[in-house]
C-alpha cells in the first residue's frame, strides 16, 4: 500500500472514531437532560416584605404569550381568586392582559404566603411596594389584612 492510500484509511479510521466518541456524548448530554432536578419551595413564613406591605403585580414588557399563559395558570390550577377580573366586575376595567395578570397574580400571592416563589409565574411578575388598587378596584395587600 502506498503511503498516500494509508494517510486515506488512516484519516477515514480517525474521522469514524471521532463520530463514536461524538455521538456517544450526544447521547450522555441527552440522557443527563432528561434527568429531574428537584426544585423546592421556600418554607412557610419566608416572605419579602418591602417597607412592610407588598403586592405582586405582572412585569410590564414580557411577552404577550408567556403572560397569557401565566395568567391562565393562575386563574386554574393556581386557583387564584379572578373573580373580579370577569367582564361586568369591579377589576375588569382596563380590559388588559396586563391589568388583568396583576390582579391574578397578586391575589395568588396574597394566598401563597407573600413568598417570593409565589410571585414568579415563569419571570412575568415582580414585587412591588406600590399599590396598585385603583378607583373601586382595591388589590389585597400583605400589610393589611383580607
Amino acid at each position: 500500500m502506498r503511503s498516500g492510500a494509508w494517510i486515506l484509511v488512516y484519516g477515514f479510521l480517525m474521522l469514524d472514531c471521532y463520530m463514536v466518541v461524538a455521538l456517544g456524548a450526544i447521547l450522555q448530554q441527552k440522557a443527563e437532560s432528561t434527568i429531574p432536578i428537584p426544585t423546592f419551595s421556600p418554607p412557610e413564613g419566608n416572605t419579602t416584605f418591602v417597607e412592610g406591605t407588598t403586592w405582586c403585580v405582572a412585569r410590564p414588557g414580557v411577552s404577550q404569550v408567556d403572560l397569557q399563559n401565566a395568567l391562565d395558570w393562575a386563574c386554574g390550577p393556581g386557583a387564584a381568586d379572578c373573580s373580579l377580573v370577569q367582564p361586568g366586575a369591579v377589576c375588569y376595567e382596563p380590559d388588559t392582559l396586563l391589568a388583568h395578570a396583576s390582579y391574578a397574580f397578586n391575589s395568588y400571592y396574597q394566598q401563597n404566603g407573600n413568598s417570593d416563589i409565589a410571585c414568579y409565574f415563569g419571570g412575568t411578575a415582580i414585587i412591588t411596594n406600590r399599590d396598585p388598587s385603583y378607583g373601586s378596584c382595591k388589590y389585597l395587600s400583605s400589610g393589611l389584612p383580607s
